[in-house]
């Protein structure tokens, strides 16, 4: 499919969605801005340091949390270090007597966001360019590593946890100068029943499409008017791949249309992927008709390194059938990919935004 720039979807920009493989906070924010400038309205800090591997770094803060234990005698490691082994409560604490130590998020936001400061402040950073924090979601945390007969009972403690490392954050950053991205991945593992390392994806709420859409409406409604939210949808990012296909933007769709209805304040942007093989309209269709409120910003992520631009040209233009405008990202983070990818996946990004206007 190839569409004249008359017919072809007005494409607004480029998002990245957080992890950036550049070794320090300071290396992302400044290459970032060099490569893509104001052609993104916020910029990660990488998810450097111990966030590297999205949450995985979050089982070494539930094994200093008293009230948890290991299930299994054997650890299960993933890269060497991370031991997918769940955690189930041991009965010497009740569940909503949990003591969470702090998570990291707040303290990682606040330093980055000091780095960021000050190369704005000189220039190095466009004016209007926000600081984005991505955080996971509490279900995503719950799901993953605590056993499943134990995790309605967690869920509520984290997610208390959780919220309060963006009120931390909320305290420290100007408002008009922070986003913050909701990554909402392990979610749609519920909504596709799927399996990752061995551990089944259960939800614990009966209505799951209802369940994720409430979930998301309370991770909206804790971040407040003047800081920017959105929401990152992903199936899996494992090695670079997903924990299932989406056999179209179906089930994004709904989780999009119900978010946008319910949510207590407006929502800056939503990114959702797109598989590189599909550049077809019927995988775009589901998405047609969804009411997009102004000044939210759907992006899709249709940027593949493996090709280029002609292949995000031939998803922009199968996407155009359906949505009149969007802007442009990969389809998750690629902090995992090797470095040496990532100068050039940023000016991917450029080339790309230049040939499709």
């Amino acid at each position: 499919m190839s569409l004249t720039a008359e017919r072809r979807a007005v494409v607004t920009g480029a998002h990245l969605v957080g992890s950036v493989n550049l070794p320090t906070a300071e290396a992302v924010i400044s290459t970032v801005a060099e490569h893509l400038g104001d052609h993104v309205a916020r910029i990660p800090d990488g998810e450097v340091g111990e966030r590297y591997y999205w949450l995985q770094f979050q089982t070494f803060r539930l094994e200093r949390t008293p009230g948890l234990v290991r299930v299994g005698d054997t650890p299960y490691l993933i890269r060497g270090q991370f031991d997918q082994r769940p955690f189930a409560l041991d009965g010497s604490v009740a569940a909503a007597d949990l003591r969470f130590p702090d998570l990291g998020y707040a303290d990682a936001a606040i330093a980055s966001f000091a780095t960021f400061a000050a190369l704005q402040d000189v220039g190095r950073v466009p004016a209007g360019v926000r600081f984005q924090v991505s955080l996971p979601t509490p279900a995503a945390v719950v799901g993953v590593f605590i056993a499943e007969q134990d995790r309605a009972a967690v869920e509520p403690v984290y997610e208390r946890a959780l919220f309060g490392e963006v009120e931390r954050i909320l305290a420290a950053i100007p408002h008009d100068r922070l986003a913050i991205q909701w990554d909402t991945a392990v979610e749609f593992g519920f909504l596709e029943q799927v399996e990752i390392a061995g551990v089944r994806l259960a939800p614990w709420f009966d209505d799951v499409l209802g369940g994720v859409i409430e979930r998301a409406v309370r991770q909206a409604a804790v971040v407040p008017e003047g800081v920017a939210v959105g929401f990152h949808l992903c199936y899996g990012d494992v090695e670079e791949s997903h924990f299932v296909q989406p056999k179209d933007a179906g089930t994004l769709a709904s989780v999009i249309r119900g978010v946008l209805a319910a949510a207590p304040r407006p929502i800056d942007w939503i990114h959702l992927p797109v598989p590189i093989e599909r550049d077809d309209a019927a995988y775009f269709a589901p998405l047609a008709g969804i009411q997009v409120p102004e000044g939210t910003a759907l992006t899709l992520g249709l940027v593949h390194h493996e090709d280029g631009v002609e292949g995000a040209l031939r998803r922009i233009d199968a996407a155009s059938t359906a949505l009149p405008a969007f802007g442009v990202a990969t389809e998750c983070g690629f902090g995992r990919g090797p470095a040496e990818r990532t100068e050039p996946l940023l000016d991917l990004h450029r080339e790309i935004l230049e040939r499709a206007r």
